[in-house]
């Protein structure tokens, strides 16, 4: 039985949902990650970064590399695994707890980012506002948004399914349901990253990472992926007249 109400995580720690990152095409897709998340992250040089579900270890190594203390907030001991080698080495912290009750102070880091994971929580909003709540300036996350592609969710799922036999189901959200969240505990929409026009599923399909970068750049100079572009990473920063404790979630 899990331990927590929320453990979405623990199957994104796992090595078969690394596979789908696997392979020249699975690398070029979280460099844009990569990328996306350095420039929300920018402005706050050397920052202390928990990374709520983080035992993916997407982000790890590249938030090392540029100089930010990184601790990881999972929901079971067994999401270690694909970071181990930085736990062990004391580079990383690795903390056990409810995502959505965590065991850190209000504003303990100065950043909170989640990616992989919002998608996958069923009470997202008590998620959002405990992130909100431990971070002291700035919470990133990604979602899939229901302004793309993914609004054919149904047969877009079916094909993941299909070729990449280890999807799951996903929430789709809208912009301003996310931003009603935070809104409501003191944090303010600050930057944005439409990181795909295409599904994920048909670069994964083409295999290329230079067919698929060609793509995406032609959609993005016509101004497609701003529109409709998918998944989305987004910032929010905490407001001058947000409140000392976020309450508005808490059980």
């Amino acid at each position: 039985m899990d331990r927590f109400p929320e453990t979405a995580d623990i199957e994104t720690s796992t090595d078969d949902y690394a596979s789908r990152f696997a392979g020249r095409i699975g690398e070029w897709m979280l460099q844009v990650q990569e990328q996306a998340m350095l420039r929300m992250l920018a402005p706050y040089p050397g920052a202390s970064v928990l990374d709520v579900g983080g035992g993916h270890g997407q982000l790890t190594g590249v938030l090392l590399d540029n100089g930010y203390q990184v601790t990881v907030l999972s929901s079971s001991e067994e999401c270690k695994e694909r970071i181990r080698t930085y736990v062990d080495s004391g580079r990383i912290d690795f903390h056990v707890g409810n995502v959505l009750d965590m065991p850190f102070t209000d504003r303990a880091f100065d950043v909170v980012i989640s990616i992989r994971l919002l998608a996958h929580v069923s009470r997202w909003p008590e998620f959002l506002a405990e992130m909100a709540r431990v971070s002291d300036k700035a919470v990133v996350i990604d979602y899939p948004e229901v302004r793309s592609v993914n609004y054919i969710g149904p047969q877009l799922f079916r094909l993941k399914k299909r070729f990449e036999g280890n999807t799951r189901e996903y929430t789709c959200f809208r912009e301003r349901q996310i931003l009603r969240v935070f809104d409501e505990v003191g944090f303010r929409r600050s930057d944005c990253v439409r990181q795909f026009f295409l599904p994920m599923v048909l670069h994964r399909m083409m295999k290329s990472p230079r067919v698929s970068s060609a793509a995406e750049s032609i959609f993005r100079f016509a101004g497609l992926t701003r529109l409709f572009g998918s998944p989305v990473v987004i910032k929010t920063e905490r407001r001058q007249d947000s409140p000392e404790e976020n309450t508005r979630f808490r059980r």
